[in-house]
């Protein structure tokens, strides 16, 4: 099943007699268990019938003596098996025929933390066809997800992020969502619904200061923003260890690739979705699609992919002996915007 699938089941008060939560995105597992507690047990019920094990402390056989329990003065109660990977593999195999024979009035759930089941293993793959069992196998997100995955958590509050602030969050604080989630609300408790978070916000309260990086070099040429791209080549000249011309050259190739598609496809897909499906992006970023096909065209997008693999060349010393890093990058962006 999928994440927003559970955490809907959940909420509507519909519950699955086993939860089996696994994978390397911590978050996701923490945030379902968080709902089950909070959506099975009312706050008075909580105290007799929410119980807490811990995978290094107990056997299968003690978690399924705990499951085939009695809720006291309650509709159900929860056990939840925090660090579920530390019991062996071969244990789950007892819990075979509690899948088909479970206690509806228990609601239990493993945590299997940074760790993917073996799912060629009986017991896993019951797990993942069951009926009676919600099945949930996470991954970390890429790094280049995390901005678009910034934007829905906002929106899913009633706020929105600039996406300069989104990428300054998202640089600074990697792909650990837990993290990420943590700042972002205490950002949103300075905003009232419909508001914005933009980049003063971020460098005010979070302690993130500004750096200039390779997507708000493409913002700026995207915008056509000549002051604002000027300012971002001097910032990479002088710290050009932090900001490598191969990476920049490269992030400048992938959009205006996908821009040159986009201006060839967009009468035949005029659909947002499907678009950004056909580009390989996420829809939160295909603004920067509509935007810039505005201001380059097809034949402009073509010319600037020749000029980028001739800077590429260069900056590999091909045709190039003395001029640095700086100045081909300062006069491929000079050739790209004018």
């Amino acid at each position: 099943m999928k994440y927003e699938e559970i955490i809907t089941e959940i909420k509507s008060g519909r519950f699955r007699p086993v939860y089996f939560l696994s994978g390397e995105e911590p978050y996701f597992i923490d945030k379902i268990a968080g709902a089950i507690e909070e959506s099975a047990l009312p706050g008075d019920a909580r105290a007799l019938n929410l119980v807490i094990l811990f995978g290094n402390e107990v056997t299968m056989a003690g978690v399924l003596d705990a499951a085939r329990g009695f809720p006291m003065m309650s509709a159900r109660q929860v056990i939840i098996v925090k660090e579920a990977q530390n019991i062996a593999d071969k244990e789950y195999e007892k819990l075979i025929p509690y899948l088909d024979h479970f206690q509806p009035t228990t609601v239990l759930a493993f945590l299997y933390k940074n760790k993917k089941p073996d799912k060629r293993k009986a017991a896993f793959k019951k797990l993942g066809g069951a009926p009676s069992c919600a099945y949930l196998e996470t991954a970390r997100l890429y790094e280049n997800e995390v901005p678009a995955w910034i934007a829905g958590y906002c929106k899913e509050r009633q706020r929105s992020i600039s996406p300069g602030a989104a990428r300054m969050l998202a640089d600074s604080l990697g792909t650990d969502l837990s993290k990420v989630a943590n700042e972002l609300d205490k950002l949103m408790i300075l905003l009232p619904d419909g508001g914005e978070i933009k980049e003063y916000l971020v460098e005010e309260h979070t302690g993130i200061s500004k750096e200039f990086n390779a997507f708000e070099l493409l913002a700026a040429i995207i915008k056509k923003d000549h002051l604002k791209a000027n300012r971002i080549v001097n910032y990479f000249e002088a710290n050009p260890k932090g900001n490598p011309l191969v990476l920049t050259i490269s992030n400048l190739f992938n959009y205006f690739r996908n821009l040159l598609t986009y201006h060839y496809q967009k009468g035949a897909t005029p659909n947002q979705q499907e678009m950004a499906r056909l580009l390989g992006v996420h829809p939160y970023f295909m603004k920067d699609y509509t935007e810039g096909a505005g201001r380059y065209g097809a034949a402009k997008c073509a010319r600037v992919i020749s000029w980028l693999r001739e800077c590429d060349m260069k900056s590999k010393g091909s045709g190039n002996i003395s001029i640095p890093e700086g100045e081909l990058l300062r006069e491929l962006v000079f050739k790209i915007m004018h």
